[in-house]
């Protein structure tokens, strides 16, 4: 990954959990890793817990930034979410999976994507 994706990548980042926190959510966790992969962002709201892939594009010339969360990508963000979940200490009452599209610096957040 070139450095110019990997910043485009953090700024998206930034500006989603940006848009979280403005909206009454908090953030719990940014860039968890373990071997099987990364979640973007895990941000809670009361008894909600979201798992949220962020993908950004400075045009939509290779598509939307949305488009580009395929089922396998749906797949291992749905496993990564378990595994989250077995190594945290809080119990989520309810999950939810989110996709930010961060499109030329705006964020457009889709709830409940998948």
């Amino acid at each position: 990954m070139s450095a110019h994706n990997r910043l485009l990548g953090a700024r998206g980042e930034a500006a989603a959990a940006s848009w979280y926190e403005a909206n009454g959510y908090e953030v719990v966790d940014r860039n968890w890793r373990c071997r099987e992969g990364e979640i973007d962002l895990v941000v809670r709201n009361g008894r909600v817990f979201v798992f949220c892939e962020v993908k950004s594009r400075t045009s939509i010339r290779f598509g939307a930034p949305a488009e580009a969360i395929t089922r396998d990508k749906q797949a291992r963000l749905r496993r990564l979410a378990a595994r989250w979940l077995e190594d945290s200490p809080v119990r989520a009452m309810e999950i939810r999976f989110d996709v930010a599209a961060v499109l030329d610096g705006s964020v457009e957040v889709l709830q409940g994507a998948f």
